[in-house]
């Protein structure tokens, strides 16, 4: 694993043999930053991020080098949680926040504990939330309407996903960009 800019750039971190992940191309990972600098964020604000499905932890730590004040990087496999709170004590990454957990149900633990008055709301939602589930994941399709609801107001989801899956017809897709088999849709 690479870091491509920011405060971590150059580092190579390996990963363990034997991981079961599935990290996002670099050739997809930089096409993927370059379209959220010029297009959809800018890190100078340190905007906040949500990681799901983390893996090896790639893009939440390329978000965090990047400039995001906080991190918070979801991962249900113990191993991949294991290495993803090694890396983050050994770089001292404290915006970067390693959680051990269920997607779905930290999103919806989550979205329970937001406030129901929409004043005040965008305080605790994500400017960035990103999303590369397992390909094969029964209910990837759901992903979106589950996840977009902590999204700060002028935020940017983007869900990885496979060639099979077309979301162009959800009422908050903008734009799908492909990197070879990588396939990202972006939401707002």
């Amino acid at each position: 694993m690479r870091i491509i800019r920011g405060k971590y750039k150059g580092r190579h971190i390996p990963t363990p043999t034997g991981f079961k992940a599935r990290p996002t191309t670099d050739f997809a990972k930089e096409g993927l930053f370059n379209i959220l600098e010029n297009v959809y964020v800018d890190f100078d604000e340190a905007p906040t991020a949500l990681d799901l499905f983390a893996g090896t932890g790639s893009i939440g730590l390329e978000l965090a080098s990047r400039g995001c004040s906080k991190v918070v990087s979801v991962e249900k496999d113990f191993k991949h949680w294991q290495f993803l709170s090694r890396v983050q004590k050994e770089l001292q990454a404290k915006e970067w926040l390693p959680q051990k957990g269920d997607v779905f149900k930290y999103v919806r633990a989550y979205r329970e504990r937001l406030p129901k008055e929409e004043s005040g709301a965008d305080a605790a939602l994500f400017d960035i939330i990103f999303a590369d589930p397992p390909y094969a994941l029964e209910n990837l399709k759901d992903i979106p309407d589950e996840t977009l609801p902590l999204l700060a107001d002028g935020g940017i989801f983007i869900l990885e996903h496979g060639k099979d899956y077309d979301f162009s017809t959800h009422p908050r897709f903008i734009d799908h960009r492909n990197y070879g088999s990588v396939n990202f849709s972006f939401f707002r």
